[in-house]
């Protein structure tokens, strides 16, 4: 067990798993702007990884940390899954091992985007459900509200612009409609779309120390 005093005071350690580059710019610039949440990124920087290979960062870092948040694109396990070889362990199966494992763990939150990150995105303009068979037909939802969208670093990371300064201003918004969805449902995984990204914007931790901006532009606590 963790017992520097130091560490305590600063209250708790997060740290986010992730594959994608979208995901680890998203986590830089959210660790960039909220500097009172402490949250650590691994990798960090973009690194393509297997399943096996994130499973076992998050269950090394449980060990560290207060809370691990392990960050999923459901469509990459759809795609790799359909690409398996005939005999081979479909990915599907292997991360509903994985999953389920780490329910078992209070420390592990795996949070599930159906089909991808921009998921999240759309919820912080619209309240849906909607499925979206790629995230390449989500993305072109979401340019009717982010209109300059790219998935590139440059524009997730601009100076005093980047991707998680342009959402704040709806944050709130986006934690109500990502919990009117509820949790990840395997059997309903190609009928629904779905983040689950409110479960780091959840925690006590945090919504003690983040400030949301409202839609106003006026500075609010969560409404908790």
């Amino acid at each position: 067990m963790r017992e520097n005093k130091h560490i305590l005071s600063k209250g708790k350690q997060f740290a986010f798993v992730v594959d994608g580059e979208c995901e680890c710019w998203y986590i830089q610039m959210l660790k960039r702007n909220e500097q009172s949440v402490n949250i650590d990124l691994k990798p960090e920087i973009p690194q393509k990884k297997g399943i096996a290979e994130q499973y076992n960062k998050v269950v090394e870092l449980a060990y560290d940390y207060d809370k691990v948040f392990w960050i999923v694109d459901f469509d990459v396990i759809i795609r790799e899954t359909r690409a398996a070889k005939k005999g081979a362990t479909a990915l599907l199966q292997e991360f509903k091992v994985y999953y389920n494992e780490l329910k078992l763990c209070i420390n592990v939150e795996v949070i599930i985007n159906n089909p991808c990150l921009e998921y999240w995105y759309l919820l912080h303009f619209k309240t849906t459900n909607r499925y979206f068979e790629s995230c390449d037909k989500l993305v072109k939802q979401l340019k009717k509200h982010l209109t300059e969208y790219e998935k590139t670093r440059k524009f997730y990371t601009q100076k005093n612009h980047d991707i998680y300064l342009q959402l704040k201003p709806y944050l709130n918004q986006a934690i109500s409609n990502a919990e009117k969805l509820g949790e990840f449902n395997f059997d309903n995984a190609q009928l629904s779309g779905i983040s689950e990204m409110q479960k780091f914007f959840n925690e006590e931790e945090v919504k003690k120390r983040l400030v949301c901006g409202s839609k106003s532009g006026q500075q609010s606590r969560f409404p908790y």
